[in-house]
């Protein structure tokens, strides 16, 4: 899989937990990678914390507490940026 299809598959998912496990108002299919998490679907502290933890459990990744920060969890697109960097640095990603 090269990078672009599982960017793509890595936002898809991200756009998934955000309808289905945090229950974000915008439909699935009418968000788009660089949509902001705090104002255009309105995640608040919690719900970053959420996502935080449905992402490692996902991805299968640690995101760290110098790693959770507002430029990373900007938008769907730094989020996966942030996942993608993640895979790819894991031990796990070693053997793939």
């Amino acid at each position: 899989m090269n990078d672009i299809e599982r960017a793509s598959d890595i936002e898809r998912a991200i756009r998934s937990m955000l309808a289905a496990d945090l229950f974000v108002e915008v439909p699935e299919d009418q968000m788009n990678p660089d949509d902001l998490l705090r104002g255009d679907f309105g995640l608040d502290s919690l719900g970053f914390v959420e996502l935080r933890v449905l992402c490692e459990n996902t991805f299968g990744i640690t995101i760290s507490d110098t790693e959770y920060t507002p430029e990373n969890f900007t938008s769907i697109r730094t989020l996966a940026n942030l996942v993608r960097t993640l895979q790819r640095s894991s031990p796990a990603a070693a053997s793939d």
